[in-house]
Protein backbone atom coordinates (compact mmCIF):
# COMPACT_ATOMS: atom_id res chain seq x y z
CA UNK A 1 0.00 0.00 0.00
CA UNK A 2 1.34 3.69 -0.60
CA UNK A 3 0.85 6.89 1.40
CA UNK A 4 -2.46 8.63 0.92
CA UNK A 5 -3.06 11.71 2.10
CA UNK A 6 -7.24 12.77 3.01
CA UNK A 7 -8.55 15.49 3.13
CA UNK A 8 -10.57 15.99 6.60
CA UNK A 9 -13.62 16.47 4.98
CA UNK A 10 -12.83 12.68 3.09
CA UNK A 11 -11.25 11.83 6.38
CA UNK A 12 -14.26 12.63 8.44
CA UNK A 13 -16.89 11.49 6.08
CA UNK A 14 -15.20 7.95 5.84
CA UNK A 15 -15.07 8.05 9.53
CA UNK A 16 -18.72 8.69 9.94
CA UNK A 17 -19.27 5.72 7.05
CA UNK A 18 -20.92 8.55 4.95
CA UNK A 19 -21.58 9.16 1.04
CA UNK A 20 -18.40 9.80 -0.84
CA UNK A 21 -17.57 9.91 -4.60
CA UNK A 22 -14.30 9.97 -6.16
CA UNK A 23 -13.39 11.81 -9.20
CA UNK A 24 -10.49 11.85 -11.64
CA UNK A 25 -8.65 14.47 -12.03
CA UNK A 26 -7.47 13.92 -15.26
CA UNK A 27 -10.76 15.32 -17.04
CA UNK A 28 -9.91 18.82 -15.00
CA UNK A 29 -6.60 19.44 -16.31
CA UNK A 30 -5.08 20.80 -19.19
CA UNK A 31 -5.09 17.30 -20.95
CA UNK A 32 -8.73 16.75 -20.30
CA UNK A 33 -11.13 19.83 -21.04
CA UNK A 34 -9.56 22.91 -22.82
CA UNK A 35 -9.54 26.18 -20.66
CA UNK A 36 -12.02 26.96 -19.49
CA UNK A 37 -14.41 24.28 -19.68
CA UNK A 38 -12.27 22.59 -17.20
CA UNK A 39 -13.11 24.84 -15.04
CA UNK A 40 -16.53 24.76 -15.17
CA UNK A 41 -16.48 21.03 -15.77
CA UNK A 42 -14.81 20.78 -12.21
CA UNK A 43 -17.63 23.63 -10.90
CA UNK A 44 -19.99 21.29 -11.98
CA UNK A 45 -19.17 18.05 -11.08
CA UNK A 46 -18.52 18.94 -6.99
CA UNK A 47 -22.02 20.62 -7.15
CA UNK A 48 -23.61 17.64 -8.45
CA UNK A 49 -22.05 15.31 -6.15
CA UNK A 50 -22.51 17.58 -2.87
CA UNK A 51 -26.38 18.32 -4.05
CA UNK A 52 -26.95 14.85 -3.79
CA UNK A 53 -25.94 14.48 -0.34
CA UNK A 54 -22.81 13.37 -1.05
CA UNK A 55 -18.73 14.50 -0.99
CA UNK A 56 -16.51 14.67 -3.47
CA UNK A 57 -13.05 13.45 -3.61
CA UNK A 58 -11.01 14.09 -6.05
CA UNK A 59 -8.16 12.31 -6.66
CA UNK A 60 -4.49 13.93 -7.78
CA UNK A 61 -0.43 13.44 -7.14
CA UNK A 62 0.25 16.85 -5.68
CA UNK A 63 4.34 17.51 -4.70
CA UNK A 64 4.58 13.48 -4.71
CA UNK A 65 1.65 12.80 -2.29
CA UNK A 66 -1.28 10.72 -3.21
CA UNK A 67 -4.23 12.67 -2.92
CA UNK A 68 -8.02 11.77 -2.45
CA UNK A 69 -9.73 14.96 -1.45
CA UNK A 70 -8.41 18.62 -2.20
CA UNK A 71 -9.47 21.85 -0.31
CA UNK A 72 -11.29 24.79 -2.38
CA UNK A 73 -7.69 26.54 -1.98
CA UNK A 74 -5.91 23.39 -4.20
CA UNK A 75 -8.73 23.41 -7.20
CA UNK A 76 -6.65 26.01 -9.05
CA UNK A 77 -3.27 23.93 -9.53
CA UNK A 78 -5.61 21.01 -11.25
CA UNK A 79 -6.56 22.82 -13.69
CA UNK A 80 -3.47 23.79 -15.24
CA UNK A 81 -0.21 21.67 -17.17
CA UNK A 82 -0.26 17.73 -15.89
CA UNK A 83 1.57 14.97 -15.84
CA UNK A 84 -0.82 11.88 -16.77
CA UNK A 85 -0.78 9.10 -14.29
CA UNK A 86 -2.21 5.96 -14.70
CA UNK A 87 -2.05 3.28 -11.89
CA UNK A 88 0.92 2.02 -13.16
CA UNK A 89 2.43 5.69 -12.84
CA UNK A 90 1.77 6.37 -9.19
CA UNK A 91 5.26 5.11 -7.72
CA UNK A 92 7.07 7.60 -10.16
CA UNK A 93 5.14 10.53 -9.34
CA UNK A 94 5.27 9.89 -5.56
CA UNK A 95 8.93 8.71 -6.04
CA UNK A 96 10.05 11.31 -8.14
CA UNK A 97 7.42 14.09 -6.57
CA UNK A 98 5.54 15.35 -9.68
CA UNK A 99 4.39 18.63 -9.12
CA UNK A 100 0.79 17.18 -10.64
CA UNK A 101 -0.27 13.83 -11.53
CA UNK A 102 -3.58 14.04 -13.25
CA UNK A 103 -5.26 10.64 -12.71
CA UNK A 104 -6.59 8.72 -14.54
CA UNK A 105 -9.61 6.08 -14.32
CA UNK A 106 -6.87 3.40 -13.33
CA UNK A 107 -5.04 5.51 -11.01
CA UNK A 108 -8.37 6.95 -9.33
CA UNK A 109 -9.68 3.65 -8.65
CA UNK A 110 -6.92 2.45 -6.84
CA UNK A 111 -6.64 4.93 -4.91
CA UNK A 112 -10.71 5.00 -3.64
CA UNK A 113 -9.72 1.46 -2.88
CA UNK A 114 -7.20 2.02 -1.12
CA UNK A 115 -9.06 4.17 1.68
CA UNK A 116 -12.38 2.50 0.91
CA UNK A 117 -14.32 4.38 -1.26
CA UNK A 118 -17.36 2.83 -3.09
CA UNK A 119 -18.19 4.78 -6.11
CA UNK A 120 -16.31 7.00 -8.78
CA UNK A 121 -17.17 9.18 -11.40
CA UNK A 122 -15.96 9.71 -14.66
CA UNK A 123 -16.63 11.01 -18.01
CA UNK A 124 -15.82 7.94 -20.42
CA UNK A 125 -13.88 5.19 -19.86
CA UNK A 126 -10.83 4.12 -21.99
CA UNK A 127 -10.84 0.75 -23.67
CA UNK A 128 -9.54 -1.26 -26.83
CA UNK A 129 -8.09 0.91 -29.15
CA UNK A 130 -9.18 0.72 -32.98
CA UNK A 131 -6.32 -1.87 -34.31
CA UNK A 132 -5.15 -3.36 -31.39
CA UNK A 133 -5.13 -6.63 -33.15
CA UNK A 134 -1.98 -4.75 -35.04
CA UNK A 135 -0.23 -2.81 -31.62
CA UNK A 136 -2.11 -4.52 -28.65
CA UNK A 137 -2.99 -0.91 -27.13
CA UNK A 138 -5.70 -1.50 -24.52
CA UNK A 139 -6.32 1.32 -21.95
CA UNK A 140 -5.32 0.13 -18.67
CA UNK A 141 -8.67 1.21 -17.30
CA UNK A 142 -10.26 -2.46 -17.73
CA UNK A 143 -7.99 -4.36 -15.55
CA UNK A 144 -8.06 -1.49 -13.13
CA UNK A 145 -11.91 -1.81 -13.24
CA UNK A 146 -11.87 -5.36 -12.89
CA UNK A 147 -9.27 -5.63 -10.08
CA UNK A 148 -10.48 -2.73 -7.36
CA UNK A 149 -13.71 -3.15 -5.46
CA UNK A 150 -15.46 0.03 -6.96
CA UNK A 151 -18.17 1.05 -8.59
CA UNK A 152 -17.47 3.00 -11.62
CA UNK A 153 -20.20 5.23 -13.41
CA UNK A 154 -19.54 6.89 -16.77
CA UNK A 155 -21.09 7.29 -20.40
CA UNK A 156 -19.55 4.08 -21.41
CA UNK A 157 -16.07 4.19 -23.19
CA UNK A 158 -14.37 6.87 -25.46
CA UNK A 159 -15.98 6.80 -29.08
CA UNK A 160 -13.26 6.73 -31.01
CA UNK A 161 -12.45 3.34 -28.85
CA UNK A 162 -13.67 -0.12 -30.65
CA UNK A 163 -16.30 -0.35 -27.76
CA UNK A 164 -17.63 -3.98 -29.42
CA UNK A 165 -13.96 -5.44 -28.51
CA UNK A 166 -14.29 -3.02 -25.39
CA UNK A 167 -17.09 -4.66 -23.94
CA UNK A 168 -16.05 -8.24 -24.67
CA UNK A 169 -13.00 -7.35 -22.75
CA UNK A 170 -15.01 -6.24 -20.25
CA UNK A 171 -16.72 -9.82 -19.83
CA UNK A 172 -13.65 -11.67 -20.72
CA UNK A 173 -12.26 -9.59 -16.89
CA UNK A 174 -15.00 -10.33 -15.51
CA UNK A 175 -16.44 -7.21 -15.25
CA UNK A 176 -20.42 -6.80 -14.56
CA UNK A 177 -21.82 -4.15 -16.74
CA UNK A 178 -25.10 -2.65 -16.24
CA UNK A 179 -26.93 0.24 -17.97
CA UNK A 180 -28.44 2.51 -15.67
CA UNK A 181 -31.71 3.55 -17.37
CA UNK A 182 -30.13 2.66 -20.45
CA UNK A 183 -29.98 -1.00 -22.53
CA UNK A 184 -27.45 0.23 -25.26
CA UNK A 185 -23.91 0.74 -24.22
CA UNK A 186 -23.11 4.68 -24.25
CA UNK A 187 -20.75 5.91 -26.38
CA UNK A 188 -19.68 8.89 -24.74
CA UNK A 189 -20.67 11.98 -26.22
CA UNK A 190 -22.77 10.24 -28.36
CA UNK A 191 -25.96 8.52 -26.61
CA UNK A 192 -25.45 5.15 -28.23
CA UNK A 193 -23.16 2.63 -29.67
CA UNK A 194 -25.74 0.71 -30.92
CA UNK A 195 -24.62 -2.18 -28.83
CA UNK A 196 -26.73 -3.78 -26.46
CA UNK A 197 -26.20 -4.64 -22.86
CA UNK A 198 -27.25 -7.70 -21.36
CA UNK A 199 -28.11 -5.81 -18.04
CA UNK A 200 -30.69 -2.41 -17.42
CA UNK A 201 -31.46 -1.31 -14.24
CA UNK A 202 -33.87 1.53 -13.68
CA UNK A 203 -34.02 2.13 -9.68
CA UNK A 204 -31.10 3.63 -7.59
CA UNK A 205 -32.00 1.25 -4.75
CA UNK A 206 -31.73 -1.63 -6.72
CA UNK A 207 -28.52 -0.52 -8.26
CA UNK A 208 -27.04 -0.31 -5.04
CA UNK A 209 -27.99 -4.17 -3.81
CA UNK A 210 -26.51 -5.45 -6.92
CA UNK A 211 -23.59 -3.19 -6.51
CA UNK A 212 -23.43 -4.17 -2.81
CA UNK A 213 -23.19 -8.15 -4.02
CA UNK A 214 -20.74 -7.72 -6.84
CA UNK A 215 -18.04 -5.59 -4.30
CA UNK A 216 -18.48 -8.30 -1.82
CA UNK A 217 -17.16 -10.80 -4.28
CA UNK A 218 -14.35 -8.86 -4.69
CA UNK A 219 -13.38 -6.44 -8.43
CA UNK A 220 -15.61 -3.61 -9.84
CA UNK A 221 -18.77 -2.76 -11.65
CA UNK A 222 -19.31 -0.49 -14.36
CA UNK A 223 -22.43 1.30 -14.60
CA UNK A 224 -23.30 2.99 -17.58
CA UNK A 225 -25.78 6.13 -17.86
CA UNK A 226 -25.76 7.93 -21.72
CA UNK A 227 -25.64 11.42 -21.84
CA UNK A 228 -28.68 13.91 -21.11
CA UNK A 229 -30.25 13.90 -24.78
CA UNK A 230 -30.49 17.36 -25.27
CA UNK A 231 -26.46 18.01 -24.99
CA UNK A 232 -25.76 14.66 -27.22
CA UNK A 233 -23.56 15.01 -30.15
CA UNK A 234 -25.26 13.77 -33.43
CA UNK A 235 -23.91 9.84 -34.13
CA UNK A 236 -22.96 11.12 -37.94
CA UNK A 237 -21.00 14.01 -36.72
CA UNK A 238 -19.23 11.98 -33.80
CA UNK A 239 -18.06 9.17 -36.10
CA UNK A 240 -17.06 11.42 -39.13
CA UNK A 241 -15.07 13.70 -36.49
CA UNK A 242 -13.31 10.62 -35.12
CA UNK A 243 -12.26 8.98 -38.70
CA UNK A 244 -10.60 12.44 -39.38
CA UNK A 245 -9.00 12.59 -35.38
CA UNK A 246 -7.46 9.52 -35.97
CA UNK A 247 -6.27 10.06 -39.30
CA UNK A 248 -4.84 13.20 -37.93
CA UNK A 249 -3.13 11.43 -34.82
CA UNK A 250 -1.87 8.31 -37.26
CA UNK A 251 -0.02 11.41 -39.36
CA UNK A 252 1.73 12.98 -36.25
CA UNK A 253 3.21 9.63 -35.28
CA UNK A 254 1.39 9.53 -32.12
CA UNK A 255 0.59 6.25 -30.23
CA UNK A 256 -0.25 5.10 -26.88
CA UNK A 257 -1.57 7.29 -24.27
CA UNK A 258 -0.72 10.04 -26.01
CA UNK A 259 -3.76 9.41 -28.44
CA UNK A 260 -6.17 10.26 -26.10
CA UNK A 261 -5.93 13.82 -25.54
CA UNK A 262 -4.99 14.61 -29.38
CA UNK A 263 -7.81 13.00 -30.26
CA UNK A 264 -10.23 14.87 -28.19
CA UNK A 265 -8.79 17.94 -28.62
CA UNK A 266 -9.37 17.74 -32.86
CA UNK A 267 -13.00 16.34 -32.26
CA UNK A 268 -13.78 19.13 -29.88
CA UNK A 269 -12.24 21.46 -32.78
CA UNK A 270 -14.04 19.65 -35.12
CA UNK A 271 -17.61 20.09 -33.84
CA UNK A 272 -17.25 23.61 -33.32
CA UNK A 273 -17.22 22.89 -29.20
CA UNK A 274 -20.27 20.88 -29.33
CA UNK A 275 -18.47 17.66 -28.07
CA UNK A 276 -17.28 19.92 -25.60
CA UNK A 277 -20.68 21.13 -24.30
CA UNK A 278 -21.99 17.09 -24.18
CA UNK A 279 -19.03 16.37 -22.26
CA UNK A 280 -20.06 18.98 -19.62
CA UNK A 281 -23.24 17.34 -19.75
CA UNK A 282 -22.13 13.62 -18.97
CA UNK A 283 -19.44 14.56 -16.48
CA UNK A 284 -21.95 16.50 -14.16
CA UNK A 285 -24.55 13.82 -14.63
CA UNK A 286 -22.05 10.89 -13.75
CA UNK A 287 -21.31 12.81 -10.73
CA UNK A 288 -25.16 13.41 -10.24
CA UNK A 289 -25.78 9.14 -10.63
CA UNK A 290 -22.62 8.03 -9.10
CA UNK A 291 -23.51 10.36 -5.65
CA UNK A 292 -27.40 9.27 -5.57
CA UNK A 293 -25.85 5.75 -5.96
CA UNK A 294 -23.47 6.65 -2.98
CA UNK A 295 -26.14 8.20 -0.80
CA UNK A 296 -28.11 4.52 -1.51
CA UNK A 297 -25.36 2.32 -0.33
CA UNK A 298 -25.17 4.07 2.50
CA UNK A 299 -28.62 3.93 3.42
CA UNK A 300 -28.75 0.17 3.04
CA UNK A 301 -29.77 -1.75 6.23
CA UNK A 302 -26.40 -3.38 7.54
CA UNK A 303 -26.67 -7.34 8.13
CA UNK A 304 -26.74 -8.72 11.66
Amino acid sequence: MIDVQLSPEVAAALADQRAIVALESTIFSHLGLPSPANREALTRCLAAVRAAGAVPAVTAVLDGVARVGLSDSEHERILGPARKVAERDLPLAIGERWDFGATTVSASLALAAQVGIRVFATGGIGGVHRGAELHADISADLGALARHPVVTVSAGAKSFLDLPRTLETLETLGVTVVGYQCIEFPAFTVVSSGLVLQHRIDDVDVLARVATSRLSLGGGMLVCTPVPASHAVDATMMNAAIDRALATAHQRGITGPAVTPIVLAEIAADTSGEAVVANLALAENNAHVAAMLAMSLVALPSKP
